[in-house]
């Protein structure tokens, strides 16, 4: 992974159409968008489509970045994310009937095979997001596994954006302390 710094520079030179730059930022970064974007959407076909819209978007917006106001890292995700959330509640206008996994009602439990397939890893990040307070637990897994953004999740709890920063912060210390990585 570049720096930040090189990542302005690489947008900077797209800026002026530098495709050479392009080609490094794309390299660079695809990996985090692609995940990003994946989470959101959770079809492969659907993410490979909104991480090429996004490209092509930071491609005709380069000249607009500022990094006074935010990481290379984060303007490119916050670009990716969006289109991917407008795909969500665009597709959220189609009939059930156009969408059949979505009438497959999920099990309240795993079955007793994909229980046992859980690894050991999953089972330790589990029981300790479980240690959180039950309102954190909710704002971790909608902002990390559903892609909520934090202006969201902060009308979702009722709460200045600030806090929801500072309370993910502090859950992501407390999961990381918990799994012995911190």
């Amino acid at each position: 992974m570049l720096t930040p710094a090189e990542l302005v520079w690489l947008i900077a030179a797209v800026a002026k159409g530098d495709q050479a730059a392009f080609e490094r930022l794309y390299g660079a970064t695809r990996a985090k968008l692609f995940g990003v974007v994946l989470r959101i959407l959770r079809r492969q076909d659907l993410a490979e489509e909104v991480v090429q819209e996004a490209y092509i978007r930071v491609w005709n917006s380069a000249g607009q970045f500022n990094p006074a106001l935010a990481s290379p890292i984060t303007w490119m995700v916050s670009i990716a994310r969006n289109r991917a959330i407008d795909l969500v509640r665009k597709r959220g206008e189609t009939s059930i009937e156009e969408e059949p996994a979505a009438m497959e009602v999920a099990a309240d439990t795993p079955d007793p095979l994909a229980r046992r397939e859980m690894t050991e890893e999953l089972k330790r990040l589990l029981a300790c997001v479980g240690r959180l307070e039950p309102d954190r637990q909710k704002l971790v897994l909608l902002a990390y596994y559903n892609g909520w953004s934090r202006e969201q999740l902060a009308a979702k709890f009722d709460t200045p954006v600030n806090t929801v920063k500072t309370w993910l912060r502090r859950s992501m210390i407390e999961i990381r302390e918990c799994l012995g990585l911190a």
